[in-house]
């Protein structure tokens, strides 16, 4: 037992094995951090570059900038520089890195200087990492620069430390994926030297950042950020390959950080801060918004703001969670041991005096109750933007405003009430009128009316109807209690209201995000072809979103707009880009997304298990979608995603079954024929050698005989190639049949004369209806129906004479073929119909082709008539087959004629 834990113990770990393998696929990226500009990390790497090409290696020079200084230009000659890409740009050329070029040439290893620089609008990718990121993702290494202040994480803090707000910014996640952390530093003096030198800067603008940014403290500060950066990035690339090699720790302790956040400015800080944390105790950290179940979503300013907290955090490394709750501390601490969080990150602020009495604040309630948990408190500042813009404050004061405004109406209305009363009733009770003017306070406006209105009610009651009257003295003790208990009960019943009113709000709105949901799934249950599920989609999400809708699907390996609403929605060259980007890299595209965000166009793809089945657009214009509208776009289009590829597979199912199909007829039309082509020309080829060889030793009855066969085999070789020809006629549909009068009488006798000398042995009745008329229909093809069915009755039909009858049955005239024997089991009546079905005989002779019937059935519908097969026809045996066709009025022309 002890072996073998020691054995487990040792096992590599196998999240970093497959982080290896994840890596293997990519190309690999090395970045070169400093501290501040003028460090050399350019000069670094193009001085490893310079050895790399001596060496025979294939490296290119993607993009780098020297900033004029002679000594880094110095070190690119000699060395594959790829021609940048000009994007006009407000009347001037903007000079930017060529992607599509980088990815043609696709060198082993490519320099792209300025990690975090911001390309040019009409460029693929907003951001450089991302184009770096997509060259990695083709395979190709990549070395870069990066200063320390560009970290998203660190921005606010560089700013608070030089005082200059950084503009330029990267996830922390671009470093943390980076293979290689190559530390270029250089003491601050040495670079303040640079500085003056002009070898950082040109001269203009060296005294402009030395008055700024580059101060010994500042340069100071930013050094021990990148130091420790890197030292951070090290101890994980250390702790990745003790796991990979199941090398025994000792290991660091499994920190867990779970962040709370709200719709307040505050939150921003508090990813930020958090980020930091756990990069410096390497921990996953979760970032989490708890919403009341009872309130609904009033302030949408605060509900972007979270949206776009949301979004940073995940930009930093974070997972997110939006949970449902009405108990903050309980919710909190739940998902704080459901998700093993050692430490739960919150903002606060100290709550003023007032409110202190009344009141703790989330941080004390939950440092109170978070047992073995640590909580981790972050404070705002003055610099902290108010909760609301001013955009947002006039609508809230006069909601506000109307709010006081009912609650005051409804009091003196429940005064004046009461006053008319008194003249006619003395009332004791009079304070109900006054509790239901809190209760409508409540309903119609919410919690503040109510509260208003009950103080108003309490001031209202005292002034008009407790003695003395008109003062707001009260004579009497047990008044003064009433009063008190009036308002109580006033401000208990309003709160409870006001509460029930928000919960009936909320669960008016769920219920219709529920209904609009499930109605869909309803739509799409009941929808199988493709065409049906695109148009579904695309008027569920216009009417969801009332926004622009366009949905792509792939047609014959090209992405092509299926359906759109409004159905003239055209969508652009950028836009075409974006989709074909999203369908192609399974990524979102287009506008507020990372790749070609000049679009006005958001392409989500639509992911099913078999992979991307579609594109989805969804016209933002800059105008992101709400927290509740993605949540409904992501459940509209999961669901979408399932039907369309379940009518793809349904689809491609038809296919494959017709697929099947064809290859069953094929294997059949090919026994068929190799058997049906051997027997004939074995008879032929036999009966003429025998007569080349013995020709004048044969009697001549013998060479009758022979010569019999060769033209019965001969005859029945040339109907099955008639057969054929007339089964490919039909199913290529190109059977036209005459629509002239026929005489049945004429064809059932000529085909019966043909058919006795075809078939000499067998006996064949006719019987006639006096006067049958004529019908309209193909003489020739229906003769050759009717021969089709004597000579099936022929193979099939026993020792007993063939039977044809013929008689008028209504406005129908039924003409029917009749054999006398074993008959057609009731399972196979429509079986004997279908190309190439035979059944054997009991002799073991071989069957016919398989053909006669399905060509006899082609024909006669070709002729408008119906065929079916009866079985048994009489005395319990035998096959009845019974033509039927429609009788027309004769026009005076074919009367005479007939």
């Amino acid at each position: 037992m002890a072996d073998s834990d020691r054995h487990r113990e040792k096992r590599a770990d196998p999240d970093a094995l497959l982080a290896l393998a994840g890596k293997q696929e990519r190309g690999r990226l090395t970045v070169f951090l400093g501290a501040a500009p003028g460090v050399g990390k350019t000069y670094a790497m193009l001085s490893r570059a310079r050895r790399v090409k001596e060496d025979g290696g294939d490296i290119l020079i993607g993009l780098v900038e020297t900033h004029g200084r002679s000594e880094t230009a110095a070190l690119l000659e000699g060395l594959e520089v790829l021609p940048r890409r000009s994007i006009p740009y407000r009347g001037r050329a903007i000079e930017e890195f060529d992607i599509d070029a980088a990815l043609a040439r696709h060198p082993h290893t490519i320099v792209v200087d300025e990690l975090a620089h911001t390309n040019a609008p009409e460029s693929r990718h907003p951001k450089r990492y991302q184009d770096i990121d997509e060259l990695l993702a083709a395979g190709i290494n990549v070395w870069t620069a990066l200063n320390i202040q560009h970290l998203e994480s660190l921005s606010d803090v560089v700013a608070q430390i030089t005082g200059v707000p950084v503009r330029e910014q990267i996830p922390d996640t671009v470093l943390k994926k980076a293979d290689e952390v190559l530390l270029v530093d250089l003491p601050p003096a040495e670079l303040l030297e640079r500085l003056k030198e002009g070898k950082v800067y040109l001269p203009a603008n060296a005294a402009r950042a030395a008055d700024s940014f580059f101060r010994l403290g500042n340069l100071t500060a930013l050094r021990d950020l990148a130091l420790r950066r890197t030292a951070d990035r090290v101890d994980d690339q250390m702790v990745d390959y003790l796991k990979q090699n199941a090398i025994e720790g000792p290991w660091p302790s499994a920190e867990r950080l779970l962040v709370c956040i709200g719709p307040d400015a505050l939150s921003e800080k508090v990813v930020r801060i958090a980020s930091r944390l756990a990069s410096g105790l390497n921990a996953h950290w979760i970032v989490a918004s708890i919403e009341p179940v009872d309130r609904a979503v009033a302030d949408q300013a605060g509900e972007r703001r979270l949206d776009d907290t949301f979004r940073l955090a995940e930009r930093l490394g974070a997972e997110t969670r939006r949970v449902k709750g009405s108990d903050f501390v309980e919710e909190i601490l739940r998902l704080a041991r459901r998700e093993h969080a050692t430490q739960i990150v919150i903002g606060g602020r100290r709550l003023s005096f007032p409110w202190r009495l009344f009141r703790r604040s989330l941080p004390d309630a939950l440092m109170e109750k978070a047992s073995g948990i640590g909580v981790y408190v972050v404070t705002g500042d003055d610099t902290m933007p108010p909760p609301t813009t001013p955009v947002r404050q006039r609508p809230l004061m006069l909601r506000l405003a109307r709010e006081v405004g009912v609650a005051l109406a409804t009091v003196a209305a429940a005064t004046g009430f009461g006053l008319a009363i008194g003249e006619w009733v003395r009332l004791p009770n009079i304070s109900i009128v006054y509790l239901l003017a809190v209760l409508v306070s409540a309903i119609s406006s919410g919690y503040l009316a109510a509260i208003v209105a009950a103080l108003g009610s309490a001031v209202a009651y005292n002034f008009f109807f407790i003695p003395p009257f008109y003062t707001l003295t009260i004579a009497e003790p047990h008044e003064v209690f009433a009063l008190f208990v009036f308002l109580a009960a006033a401000m208990l019943t309003g709160g409870l209201t006001s509460r029930l009113r928000e919960q009936a709000k909320v669960s008016g709105e769920r219920s219709v995000t529920t209904q609009t949901l499930y109605d869909y799934s309803r739509k799409l249950s009941g929808t199988a072809k493709q065409d049906d599920v695109v148009w579904a989609t695309v008027s569920q999400l216009q009417g969801a979103l009332s926004r622009t809708v366009a949905l792509l699907l792939p047609d014959q390996g090209e992405l092509r707009l299926q359906a759109s609403w409004p159905p003239d929605t055209e969508l652009g060259v950028s836009d075409m880009a974006a989709a074909r980007w999203t369908y192609e890299k399974s990524e979102e595209a287009g506008s507020g997304t990372g790749t070609l965000p000049n679009s006005a166009f958001r392409f989500i793809p639509l992911m099913s298990p078999h992979g991307v089945v579609g594109v989805c657009g969804i016209q933002q214009d800059g105008e992101l979608l709400e927290g509740t509208e993605e949540r409904m776009l992501n459940a509209i289009l999961d669901q979408s995603a399932v039907a369309i590829d379940r009518a793809r597979l349904s689809k491609e199912s038809l296919r494959q079954a017709a697929a099947l199909e064809g290859e069953r007829f094929r294997s059949a039309l090919l026994a068929s024929v190799s058997h049906d082509l051997k027997t004939p020309l074995a008879t032929i080829t036999g009966a003429i050698t025998s007569l080349r060889q013995l020709g004048d030793r044969m009697n001549r009855q013998s060479r009758d005989d022979l010569l019999a066969s060769i033209d019965e085999e001969s005859a029945r070789l040339s109907r099955f190639l008639a057969n054929l020809l007339d089964m490919t006629r039909i199913e290529s549909g190109s059977v036209e049949a005459k629509r002239d009068w026929v005489d049945v009488v004429d064809v059932i006798n000529s085909t019966v004369e043909r058919c006795r000398k075809v078939f000499p042995d067998r006996a064949i009745e006719v019987q006639l209806a006096p006067d049958l008329p004529l019908i309209r229909g193909d003489s020739v093809l229906l003769g050759q129906v009717l021969f089709n069915l004597i000579d099936n009755a022929d193979k099939y039909g026993g020792a007993e004479p063939i039977r044809i009858y013929a008689r008028r049955d209504g406005d129908e005239l039924a003409l029917s073929v009749v054999d006398m024997g074993k008959g057609i089991p009731e399972k196979e009546l429509e079986q004997v119909f279908e190309k190439f079905f035979r059944r054997g005989k009991p002799d073991g002779r071989a069957p016919g082709t398989g053909l006669g019937l399905p060509i006899a059935r082609g024909f006669v519908e070709a002729m408008g008539g119906t065929i079916k097969a009866e079985s048994p026809a009489q005395k319990r045996k035998g096959t009845r087959m019974i033509l039927r066709f429609p009788i027309e009025d004769m026009p005076v022309e074919a009367e005479t004629i007939s």
